[in-house]
C-alpha cells in the first residue's frame, strides 16, 4: 500500500507539472510543441491507470496545472481592481481553476474507461470536453488545445477547415501518437504506421495553409486603432472623464484614417451623456476622409444597460451591442442569491448589463462590411462566424486592463489570430491598455502597438470574401466525428479481440478503420 501510494502521489505531481508547462505553448511564448508533448505525457500516465476513478485524478491535476498557470490572471480583477480581499481573490480564483480542471478530469475518466484502445479514445475524449467547457454555464474555453497551434504550427491549417476544436483533435491524436511511439519503442515494436499517421496530420495542415479561402474586395482603407492607456482603477472616476475624452479625441485628430476604432466602453459616460459637439469632433478625422469612428460606450435603453459600440461619420449611425456577456463580469448568474457578492465584497463597474441581439448584422463602413464583437465575445467562434461570410472586415474592441501585466492580452490576442484564420478576414483589434493589432487572414500579427503605452495603431486592412469550411458548418462535423469515434471505439471494446461473429471477422474490420 505504501508503495501504491508513493506511485499515486509522483503520477499526480507529474500531471500538475506537465498540465503548468504546457502554457508555454500559448501566447506569449508560442512554443507550440510544448502542449502536445505535456498531454503525450498525461496520455502515457492514463494508458497505465487501473480505474476510471484515477484517469479522472490525473486529468483534474493536469487541468489544476493548466488553469493555474494559465488563468489565474483572474485574481488581479477581483483583487487589484474589483475590489474583492486578498485571501478571498485567492480563494475564489483557487476554486474557478479548481472548476474549470473538471473537465480534463473528465476527459481523464472517459479515456481509462476504454480499457482496450486507450490511447485512440483519449484525444477525443479530450476534446469532447474542451467543447462541453465551450457552451456550458455560458462557456469559457480559454485554454483550448488548438490556440496553442495559432499561428506558427503547420496544424493551424486545419482551422479554416474545422475551426479551433479540429485543431485541437489534430493536436490531441498527435499527442496520442507521440504517446504510442513513446509505447512502442520502449518495447521494440513496429513504429512506421505510427509515424505515417502523425506524418499525414503535420502534412495536411501545412498543406491547407496554401489554400485560399476568400479573395480581396474593394479597396484598401487606411485604419487608426486608438489605445488610450486609461488604467482601470481611473477609469470611471468622475474627475478623470474629461482627461480620458480629451486622450481619445486628440489622438483620433493626430491619427486621422478611414476606419478609426476606439476601444470598448473607450468613453467612460452613458452614450446619451456623451455631447453631441465632442460627438461631431470625433468623428471629423474619420468623416473629412469619406470614413467612420467606432466608439464604444454604455447605453442605457429603458431600465437595460448594454456594452455597446456606436459608428459616427459619414455613413448613418448604426450601433452593436454585445450579446456574451461575461458571468460574474458583466451580469450577475443567480442574482436573487448571489447579488451580496457585489453589494459587499466586489466593486466592478456595469456588472449588470443586458445581452444584445445575437442577430445583429456587419455594419457598412468605409466601404466594408464590418462585423463586430466585444471582449471575449472572440473567444466563441461559432458566434463569429454569424454575420459571415456577409461580413468583409472583423473588428475586436476589448479592455484587458482589467487583467494587468498579466498573460491575459497576450492569449487574448492569440485568440483572435485564431479566428481571423478560421473566418479567412482581417482582424483590427483596438484595446484600452493591449494588446492592439492588426491580423492578417492567415493569423499573423502584421502590426502590434506597445502594450502600456498611450498610442494609435495605423495602417491598411483590406476586405475579403468568400467562405471557409468552418463558416458553412461550424463546430458540428468535429462535434459528429468526436462522437462517432467514440461509438466505434466502444463497439470495438465489446466484440471479442479474436474470432468471427456471423460471418465477419470484427477485428480485422476495425483494422481498416483505426
Amino acid at each position: 500500500m505504501p508503495n501504491l501510494l508513493a506511485t499515486l502521489f509522483r503520477q499526480r505531481c507529474a500531471a500538475l507539472i506537465l498540465g503548468a508547462l504546457a502554457v508555454f505553448g500559448y501566447a506569449p511564448f508560442y512554443l507550440y510543441p510544448i502542449p502536445i508533448l505535456t498531454l503525450a505525457g498525461l496520455f502515457l500516465l492514463l494508458a497505465k491507470t487501473e480505474t476510471p476513478r484515477r484517469g479522472f485524478a490525473l486529468g483534474w491535476f493536469y487541468g489544476l496545472g493548466l488553469f493555474g498557470a494559465g488563468v489565474s490572471w483572474i485574481y488581479v480583477s477581483l483583487h487589484d481592481f474589483g475590489g474583492m480581499p486578498m485571501p478571498l481573490a485567492a480563494l475564489a480564483t483557487g476554486a474557478f481553476c479548481a472548476f474549470l480542471a473538471l473537465f480534463p478530469a473528465l476527459a481523464g475518466w472517459l479515456g481509462a474507461r476504454f480499457s482496450r484502445h486507450r490511447l485512440w479514445a483519449l484525444p477525443f475524449a479530450w476534446v469532447l470536453f474542451e467543447w462541453v467547457l465551450n457552451w456550458i454555464f455560458t462557456g469559457f474555453p480559454w485554454m483550448t488545445l488548438g490556440y496553442s497551434q495559432v499561428p506558427h504550427s503547420g496544424l493551424a491549417g486545419w482551422a479554416p477547415v474545422a475551426g479551433v476544436f479540429g485543431v485541437s483533435l489534430a493536436a490531441a491524436l498527435t499527442a496520442a501518437l507521440t504517446a504510442a511511439l513513446i509505447a512502442a519503442w520502449a518495447r521494440g515494436a513496429q513504429r512506421g504506421k505510427l509515424l505515417l499517421a502523425a506524418l499525414a496530420i503535420w502534412l495536411g495542415g501545412s498543406a491547407l495553409k496554401f489554400a485560399s479561402w476568400s479573395v480581396p474586395v474593394g479597396q484598401p482603407i487606411s485604419v487608426s486603432l486608438l489605445q488610450g492607456n486609461i488604467p482601470q482603477d481611473m477609469k470611471w472616476r468622475a474627475e478623470d472623464v474629461d482627461r480620458t475624452l480629451r486622450i481619445y479625441l486628440d489622438l483620433a485628430r493626430k491619427n486621422p484614417a478611414q476606419l478609426v476604432v476606439l476601444p470598448e466602453t473607450a468613453l467612460p459616460l452613458l452614450w446619451h451623456d456623451v455631447p453631441q459637439n465632442y460627438r461631431e469632433l470625433l468623428a471629423a478625422p474619420a468623416k473629412n476622409l469619406g470614413g467612420n469612428t467606432l466608439a464604444g460606450a454604455p447605453e442605457q435603453v429603458g431600465d437595460d444597460y448594454f456594452n455597446s459600440m456606436f459608428s459616427l461619420g459619414t455613413a448613418p449611425e448604426q450601433k452593436y451591442s454585445k450579446s456574451h456577456l461575461v458571468p460574474f463580469g458583466e451580469f450577475i448568474p443567480f442574482k436573487s442569491a448571489l447579488g451580496w457578492v457585489y453589494r459587499d465584497l466586489l466593486h466592478i463597474p456595469l456588472s449588470d448589463l443586458s445581452p444584445g441581439a445575437t442577430d445583429q448584422q456587419p455594419m457598412m463602413l468605409a466601404g466594408q462590411q464590418v462585423a463586430l464583437n466585444i471582449c471575449y465575445e472572440d473567444v466563441f467562434g461559432e458566434e463569429i462566424i454569424r454575420q459571415l461570410p456577409q461580413a468583409t472586415l472583423l473588428v475586436n474592441a476589448s479592455n484587458d486592463a482589467w487583467y494587468g501585466h498579466s498573460l491575459a492580452a497576450h492569449q487574448h490576442l492569440q485568440i483572435s489570430q485564431t479566428r481571423a484564420l478560421e473566418t479567412a478576414r482581417m482582424m483590427l483589434r483596438a484595446t484600452n491598455t493591449g494588446a492592439t493589432a492588426i491580423i492578417a487572414p492567415d493569423g499573423t500579427i502584421i502590426a502590434q502597438a506597445p502594450h502600456f503605452t498611450t498610442t494609435a495603431l495605423t495602417g491598411q486592412a483590406q476586405g475579403y470574401a468568400g467562405i471557409t469550411p468552418y463558416v458553412r458548418w461550424g463546430n458540428w462535423p468535429v462535434v459528429a466525428m468526436i462522437f462517432l469515434a467514440l461509438g466505434l471505439l466502444w463497439w470495438r471494446q465489446k466484440i471479442p479481440q479474436t474470432g468471427v461473429r456471423n460471418g465477419v471477422d470484427y477485428p480485422a474490420v476495425f483494422r481498416l478503420v483505426f
